[in-house]
């Protein structure tokens, strides 16, 4: 199975991936994590992205805060998938990063899920792989079963409540 790169702008972003990090380890898929800057090291970044593909993996996930431009910068050097994690800062709550992210120009798409939303990013990132894996696409599927066993049984525990209204 092919691998995804998560790549932080900022090592102040990890408690924001962390939970990426954890769903990914959960599906059984191997994951690298990195810290890089589009502005300060861009020349890492792009080393990066260009070797990805013989390197091993199979989507890239960008998280950045601000301007994040990691995004697009992973991009530009890869037809890899990139999945862009806008991370909120204290300044406008991510919205900046989120338009920084999703607003990228013709023929560089990055994937953008809502601000700090790092799972469904790894979930996204699961399901491209899956795409060529029967076992990943079986183990999401078994997951999805279970989140709706999950509501079904809150409407059933919600039901006995209001008859005691």
């Amino acid at each position: 199975m092919k691998k995804v790169a998560i790549i932080m702008g900022s090592d102040s972003d990890l408690p924001i991936v962390t939970p990426a990090i954890k769903q990914l380890k959960e599906l059984g898929i191997e994951t690298e994590v990195r810290v890089m800057s589009a502005h300060r090291t861009p020349k890492e970044a792009q080393a990066f992205s260009e070797n990805a593909i013989a390197n091993g993996f199979g989507v890239i996930i960008a998280a950045a805060g601000m301007a994040a431009h990691l995004g697009g910068v992973l991009a530009a050097s890869t037809t890899l998938p990139v999945i862009g994690i806008p991370c909120s800062a204290k300044v406008l709550d991510g919205m900046d990063a989120m338009l920084a992210t999703v607003m990228m120009p013709p023929g560089i798409p990055v994937a953008t899920v809502g601000v700090n939303a790092a799972k469904n990013a790894a979930l996204l990132a699961a399901e491209i792989l899956a795409v060529g894996d029967e076992a990943l696409s079986k183990k999401l599927i078994d997951m999805r079963a279970d989140m709706a066993a999950q509501v079904v049984e809150k409407d059933r525990a919600l039901q006995e409540k209001l008859e005691e209204i």
